[in-house]
């Protein structure tokens, strides 16, 4: 076996890890870093799918411009002339209710105004207002039927469907949106809480908040990975179908064991969806046993339908459907809508999403079943006069993380190890949210973090203000 010493290893190619090493290599251009990655390719979950014409995605369609950890990351990775932008100012999305495609409109006055509740479930809304916080850590369903009523229930599913291809019976609110939970303590009331912050939000031109825009690139997200990766030497800074095998804590550091390699390091970056990660390290936690061996997965499939434009596709993102709708598909996204290049000239793409949390043994299907059941089920909702003219069934190479029961233990325990292991930072998939900026704030901070120890390592001397 090969030793070798490096200053920073990063076990994961996919975003996170990737990330980290990109930050690091701005921030401390001196250190020596190295990445491992498992498989053949960097990107982890995200790849797209390029053919005849036609652009898809396996994993994340796309990410908010309202973060500002992923401008920087865009820039530091060259991608700035490839970014494509869809306004949600501009555009809009839909919900399945009553075996119908409705609108639902981008501003809180004109959704009261919409005709997609009663008036008596929109008073039930305003209610909230006076509901004391949710104890405990109740499921999302629990908690929105506590806050806002039983009416927005179809809305709550839909929009955790789309992120999490998930349960919100089973969906911890704490976990997957810590944020409004902390809205709702500090100030007694959601509502009143989100008309506070409202008013710190950037304006755009009208003096309106500005709305960000669903981002992605010319190439498809899998630019982002690669551009990422490019700057790395492959076979020195960065080793593909290299598998972590063993991880251990060293004198100095940290060792990490692969078929050909004794790695060892400083600063160890696990930057690894949550169940491979909790795998590798049972041996480093040792009495420090987490609460959780591993997390639910939900798996989704990708079936992309390219048409002729005689499908009268409505304009928007594309929509969701609430489980008591009894929908085939999950939701579909107007892919060719917001991004025009996603499409050869005179026709359109969708891509429609099958499985999640509630029906993995969809996934068992034929490719062909597929694609008949996903069709059928679309032209129920949409004018589509011709069969497709492109299929192809992109499934799933790894599953989305469930924040159900035992999340906001798990999280607490991860704070617990690190503090307890120097050098020891965990990142990735699932680690803190499963979206693109979740991953890239958390990669962030490691960075910074990572980069802070080494200067207390190399003994460089505080920079302190200077008082007149």
């Amino acid at each position: 076996m090969e030793n070798k010493q490096v200053d920073v290893l990063i076990v994961g190619g996919g975003l996170s890890g990737l990330s980290v090493a990109r930050f690091l290599q701005g921030d401390r251009p001196e250190l020596s870093l190295m990445v491992l990655e498992k498989s053949e390719r960097p990107g982890g979950a995200i790849l797209s799918h390029s053919e005849e014409g036609y652009l898809a995605e396996w994993g994340a369609h796309g990410f908010l411009d309202n973060c500002a950890e992923s401008r920087e990351l865009i820039e530091l990775a060259g991608l700035a002339d490839e970014v494509e932008r869809a306004p949600l100012g501009k555009f809009v999305r839909y919900v399945c209710l009553d075996g119908k495609l409705r609108l639902i409109p981008q501003s809180p006055k004109k959704i009261l105004a919409a005709g997609l509740v009663p008036l008596w479930a929109k008073l039930r809304v305003l209610g909230e207002l006076w509901r004391n916080p949710l104890a405990g850590e109740p499921s999302v369903a629990a908690w929105v039927e506590h806050r806002f009523g039983r009416a927005l229930l179809p809305f709550a599913d839909a929009v955790f469907t789309g992120t999490y291809a998930g349960d919100i019976d089973l969906l911890k609110i704490d976990a997957v949106m810590p944020g409004v939970r902390r809205l709702e303590r500090e100030h007694g009331s959601v509502i009143r809480g989100l008309l506070k912050k409202r008013k710190t939000l950037k304006k755009d031109e009208s003096g309106k908040p500005a709305l960000p825009a669903m981002t992605s690139f010319r190439g498809g997200m899998a630019r982002l990975p690669q551009a990422l990766a490019s700057p790395l030497g492959i076979n020195n800074q960065l080793l593909y179908r290299t598998e972590v095998r063993r991880v251990s804590r060293a004198d100095d550091g940290w060792e990490v064991e692969t078929a050909q390699h004794v790695l060892r390091c400083r600063d160890l970056v696990m930057a690894l969806p949550v169940n491979p990660s909790l795998s590798l390290l049972e041996p480093v936690a040792g009495s420090m046993r987490p609460p959780l061996t591993a997390l639910p997965e939900a798996r989704i499939a990708t079936i992309a339908l390219g048409f002729t434009d005689s499908a009268k596709v409505p304009f928007g993102f594309g929509y969701l459907a609430p489980e008591r709708e009894n929908r085939f598909a999950l939701g579909a996204l107007f892919s060719s809508h917001m991004f025009p290049g996603r499409a050869p000239a005179g026709h359109v793409l969708l891509e429609v999403l099958v499985g999640g949390r509630r029906h993995p043994e969809r996934l068992e299907l034929a490719d062909g079943e597929l694609i008949s059941r996903v069709y059928d089920d679309l032209r129920e909702l949409i004018d589509l006069p011709e069969p497709p003219c492109f299929t192809r069934v992109l499934r799933p190479r790894g599953g989305i993380p469930q924040l159900e029961e035992g999340y906001p233990a798990l999280l607490d325990w991860q704070t617990r190890l690190q503090q307890a292991q120097p050098g020891l930072h965990l990142c990735g998939f699932g680690w803190h949210g499963i979206g693109i900026n979740d991953m890239v704030k958390e990669a962030r901070k490691i960075a910074r973090a990572v980069g802070e120890r080494s200067a207390r390592a190399a003994g460089e001397a505080e920079v302190k203000p200077v008082y007149f």
